[in-house]
């Protein structure tokens, strides 16, 4: 079902009359860094579709669902990879620079996976 815009006279402008439906489902927390990442990509490649989601009221929910599915992707990676590489608490308690530098790493790794196979794609 698609909506008409309408729009409101402001001077001697028309504004287009918009609502943010559903604006009680969307959470309550601040959109996340892949979120505003999700944002940016849109405006300065894909400014049409930036555009028409803004419009249409689907951008937020959007931005929101990005940035979940790459903050839980980044999580199992980083979770998985230190499985892998046996980085446990015993490693933390052992060697605590060590464990930094590779968890630090392993986040650097799945950030650069899920920004190319989610965020940019």
């Amino acid at each position: 079902m698609k909506k008409e815009l309408t729009y409101k006279q402001a001077g001697d402008y028309l504004i287009p009359d918009l609502e943010l439906n559903g604006a009680d489902e969307l959470e309550e927390y601040p959109l996340g860094k892949y979120g505003l990442l999700r944002e940016t990509f849109l405006k300065e490649r894909h400014h049409g579709t930036y555009t028409s989601m803004l419009l249409t009221g689907r951008l937020e929910k959007h931005l929101r669902e990005i940035d979940r599915q790459a903050r839980e992707q980044v999580d199992q990676m980083v979770a998985s990879l230190k499985k892998q590489n046996g980085v446990d608490e015993a490693m933390k308690a052992r060697d605590q620079m060590g464990w930094v530098q590779a968890v630090n790493s392993f986040i650097a790794q799945a950030e650069e996976t899920v920004l190319e196979e989610i965020v940019y794609k």
